[in-house]
């Protein structure tokens, strides 16, 4: 058997083989390469947030006078628009999470971005062509969902694949999920700063961000560090922390790395076999999915309700005795983002510093239960209370679909029961993140019927999903306090 030459490593974006480009192998040069995944993957999914947001923004302006959201039926039809967004994504999502396992990731994620960019610009152009067809909004509602599904679980496989072993895992992601909420916060300021020129443009701008960094994402994404030529086992020291220890590129010279043509054997440059993707019926079975799966579907009902809801139910409800208009009640449900922010940071390091992320995500539904109550009870007396429980009940709210849909997932697709994976990770991410966008789907919808019986009913409904999400965690938060108690003694 002759030696073969090793299998070309595929094409890096950033340009070369990444012998040269990573610091010449020191562990600073890793760091680079982690950060620069963190800022890209970062900006990336913030740019579909962004995009998700005009339909919120727009929506007390096509109450007011776009055919066919006006009338007596307007509201249901505003709700249908978003479930239609929803349902699609949440479907669309297991299937997006089994390919992305099996797909280039960067390539994947790219074509998820220019075509959530189309699907955006389409929504938009019916304000300039005069557009008043339901199906068309529907449909166009339809295919952004389907498009924008293969986002989350590429995303979350990339930094798995960088930071799938490190030590703090629930801060790094608690930091870069507020990617959702800056995406929120992006896509209301732009939406609402534009709105005045007309409701076309709030859709437009973010589907021009979002397609432009498509194509960075393209050209510059490196999505597993073998890509770069760098070797996994000494990555895992870099991420547990053992600073001063050099980190080296596996780049083999030619005649080192062998492939056996009996067995016909793919070589990677690590000199291994990638492992076989993980089945979407074995992903639902390992330990801790289902459970935290159904807990972020009610968990994410409450989010995305606000996510879609809260710039309509501000301009709806006076505060302090006046009414704001359109683009006042746009910018200001960006505070509930704001809080968010915090709160995902919070939940990721409280949990690193206890080592329970069951406990954490329950301490954070169970005080978001107090938080709605007295932002729907005071919110309305001042611009300052509004402002300030606005900010807490985003806080508590965004704290545990954060923890869940980032960390949570990541232990979940890489845990001893599977032997660490790697090719789980994005199925788990979205059997997670999918169940709960079916959530997701569900209560904007409701809200548009619940609403028109008074903002109490919705309040509680989201009260009783947040209640329902503790259900399902109450046994895994059990396990864990059983298990501090057993170590303690």
């Amino acid at each position: 058997m002759e030696p073969a030459a090793a299998p070309a490593s595929p094409a890096l974006p950033h340009g070369g083989h990444g012998a040269a480009s990573a610091g010449g192998g020191t562990a600073r040069g890793v760091r680079r390469r982690q950060y620069a995944v963190l800022a890209l993957t970062f900006a990336a999914y913030a740019a579909f947030h962004a995009s998700r947001k005009p339909p919120s923004i727009v929506k007390a302006v096509l109450s007011a006078g776009w055919a066919p959201f006006t009338g007596p039926e307007g509201t249901h039809r505003l709700g249908e628009l978003d479930v239609a967004f929803l349902a699609a994504y949440a479907a669309a999502m297991f299937a997006a999470g089994h390919l992305a396992d099996r797909a280039d990731l960067r390539l994947l994620l790219g074509a998820a971005m220019l075509a959530s960019g189309a699907a955006s610009a389409a929504l938009g152009a019916a304000y300039f062509l005069g557009v008043h067809s339901l199906p068309f909004f529907l449909a166009a509602q339809v295919a952004s969902g389907v498009v924008q599904s293969a986002g989350w679980p590429c995303v979350v496989a990339v930094v798995g694949n960088w930071f799938g072993h490190a030590s703090r895992r629930g801060t790094i992601m608690g930091v870069w999920n507020s990617h959702t909420s800056v995406g929120n916060i992006a896509g209301s300021v732009l939406a609402a700063a534009v709105l005045e020129f007309g409701w076309g443009w709030s859709f437009l701008v973010p589907a021009f961000v979002i397609a432009a960094l498509g194509v960075v994402v393209l050209v510059f994404l490196v999505a597993h560090p073998s890509d770069a030529g760098l070797d996994l086992e000494a990555m895992e020291v870099e991420m547990n922390g053992d600073a001063g220890e050099e980190v080296e590129l596996l780049v083999e010279d030619k005649k080192d790395v062998e492939v056996d043509d009996d067995d016909d054997e793919l070589g990677l440059e690590m000199g291994t076999q990638l492992p076989t993707a993980i089945g979407f019926l074995e992903a639902w079975r390992l330990p801790g999915v289902a459970p935290y799966a159904f807990c972020l579907f009610f968990s994410k009902l409450v989010a995305y309700t606000f996510l879609y809801w809260l710039p309509f139910y501000i301009r709806n409800n006076a505060v302090a005795g006046q009414f704001l208009s359109h683009k006042a009640s746009g910018i200001l449900s960006i505070v509930f983002d704001i809080g968010g922010v915090l709160g995902g940071i919070s939940a990721g390091f409280l949990s690193d510093a206890i080592g329970a992320r069951a406990i954490t995500s329950a301490l954070f539904l169970l005080l978001s239960i107090p938080a709605l109550i007295l932002y729907r009870t005071f919110g309305s007396i001042s611009m300052g209370h509004n402002i300030a429980l606005m900010f807490i009940s985003g806080y508590f709210v965004n704290g545990p679909y954060s923890l869940i849909t980032t960390a949570v997932a990541t232990d979940l697709g890489t845990q001893d029961a599977i032997k660490g994976n790697s090719r789980a990770l994005a199925t788990v991410s979205a059997i997670i993140d999918g169940t709960g966008s079916v959530g997701a789907a569900l209560g904007p919808l409701l809200t548009g019927y619940i609403s028109t019986r008074g903002w109490n009913s919705v309040f509680f409904m989201l009260i009783m999903s947040i209640s329902l999400a503790l259900v399902f965690l109450i046994r895994i938060a059990r396990d864990e306090i059983v298990a501090k108690i057993g170590a303690r003694r």
